[in-house]
């Protein structure tokens, strides 16, 4: 079964971040520069929340907030849930989908080292069940 490890080993390295008084202005300049729907709130080494296309739909638009004056520590979701870099893809399915999230901020020895979303597990799942059918087939073929 391929890990949290395997999935961030295809991908770029890298984690974005933005602190908690930024303005959500801020964040979602960040988050259109780089192409991305959710960022990591880290101070001091320390992961606080994170921000996503969500919180600002539900938090700020549909509550009539200002991006340029709200600071994202007032709209992020504290406190995310994490994955480690072992464990499964199985897992972060089953937390995703449980919990109706979309990304998994990635620790080790308390510090981020990535995050994972839902697409990145999706495309592994998919690898992992190519391989599968790949030997069937040739298992049959044989």
């Amino acid at each position: 079964m391929k890990t949290v490890k395997d999935i961030l080993a295809n991908k770029p390295s890298g984690v974005y971040s933005i602190p908690p008084q930024a303005s959500v202005f801020d964040a979602l300049n960040v988050m259109m520069d780089k192409n991305i729907s959710a960022l990591l709130i880290i101070e001091n080494d320390e992961l606080l929340g994170i921000f996503t296309e969500r919180d600002y739909a539900r938090k700020v638009i549909l509550k009539g907030r200002a991006s340029k004056e709200t600071a994202v520590s007032d709209v992020m979701t504290a406190r995310p849930l994490t994955v480690s870099l072992t464990d499964n893809i199985d897992h972060c399915m089953n937390t995703m989908t449980e919990k109706h999230i979309r990304h998994l901020p990635v620790l080790s020895s308390m510090k981020v080292v990535g995050m994972v979303s839902i697409g990145d597990v999706v495309k592994s799942i998919i690898e992992m069940q190519k391989e599968t059918i790949k030997h069937l087939e040739s298992y049959i073929n044989s």
